[in-house]
């Protein structure tokens, strides 16, 4: 049996929101796995947690730009939030995301043999600023989007300056509509998006191994009740699901909006528009998401709330 530390229950807390207690049995339950452990709190109504990812760390910034139809979200990472809020880390930062949409380029290792303003490439911008700052940084992703004719909108989330923040989102509307009409739909739904972290934009842009993963925990949830009726339980609960991870079937956030789902609002769109408008596509970076962070000293006590063992 795989040994459960204090980080390992720490970190599932965290996803969960269940008991101390509660996360380390699921942990022995499961032999350490982690995502087996969250489903099998879920089995047992100790978790809500069927999307969210964990309170996962990193620092640096997430960088949005903008360029007429295109846009482009970049994670470029420092190892102290202090770096982040440098001035001149700051300007690698948006000048990487400027360079990224102005090339059309989301692949990573592209975007660093790419020309960086002033002379050399990206990847040698971030090693002058690594040398310079004195703290290791890197480019980790970056995902683009862009329409033939419509426009991109943008929402920053705990921005420190224009474009740089903690959470970018990028929403690609295709639509020959009226631009400020749509620019002023692309941020609201933007705004959601960074609110509501939706996993796709529909039921079939979702992953299947999600999808088969929440069918299991319906039916365990409901083991025992005849095939037929647990058939319709389980078709039920996808539909409740689609409508909290896929993004035109979620609720707006939006008072003015209230009772209508996002798709709802974007049809209703079409008016103020002057034509079909069709939401095409969105990105959100969160800061750190899915990135080791050392653990600190937190798991101590959460052992010693544990009576010093685990």
């Amino acid at each position: 049996m795989a040994s459960v530390t204090a980080a390992m229950v720490k970190d599932l807390r965290e996803k969960t929101g269940a008991g101390m207690m509660d996360c380390k049995t699921a942990l022995n339950e499961t032999e350490g796995d982690v995502e087996a452990a969250i489903d099998w709190l879920r089995k047992k109504g100790l978790s809500k947690a069927a999307k969210k990812s964990g309170r996962v760390a990193a620092e640096g910034l997430v960088a949005v730009a903008v360029h007429d139809t295109k846009g482009v979200v970049v994670e470029v990472n420092s190892e102290t939030d202090f770096v982040a809020r440098n001035e001149e880390f700051q300007a690698l930062a948006r000048t990487i995301a400027l360079v990224a949409v102005e090339k059309g380029l989301d692949d990573v290792e592209a975007i660093k043999g790419a020309h960086y303003p002033g002379g050399g490439t990206v990847a040698d911008a971030i090693a002058s600023s690594v040398a310079t700052i004195g703290e290791n940084m890197t480019l980790r992703r970056a995902a683009r989007l862009g329409v033939a004719k419509g426009v991109v909108g943008q929402y920053v989330h705990n921005a420190v300056a224009d474009g740089l923040g903690k959470i970018g989102v990028i929403v690609a509307l295709d639509s020959e509509g009226d631009a400020i009409a749509l620019q002023g739909l692309a941020r609201l739904i933007a705004l959601h998006v960074a609110a509501t972290a939706p996993l796709a934009l529909d039921s079939s842009q979702l992953d299947p191994a999600v999808v088969e993963r929440e069918k299991a925990v319906l039916a365990d949830k409901n083991a025992g009740k005849p095939a037929n009726v647990l058939e319709k339980i389980v078709e039920s609960g996808l539909k409740t699901y689609y409508k909290e991870v896929c993004l035109i079937d979620q609720p707006s956030i939006h008072a003015e909006h209230a009772g209508k789902t996002i798709g709802q609002v974007v049809k209703d769109s079409e008016k103020a528009a002057g034509a079909p408008v069709k939401l095409a596509g969105f990105v959100r970076f969160a800061l750190g998401e899915g990135v080791e962070k050392q653990e600190s000293d937190f798991a101590a006590e959460v052992a010693a709330a544990a009576s010093g063992q685990l």
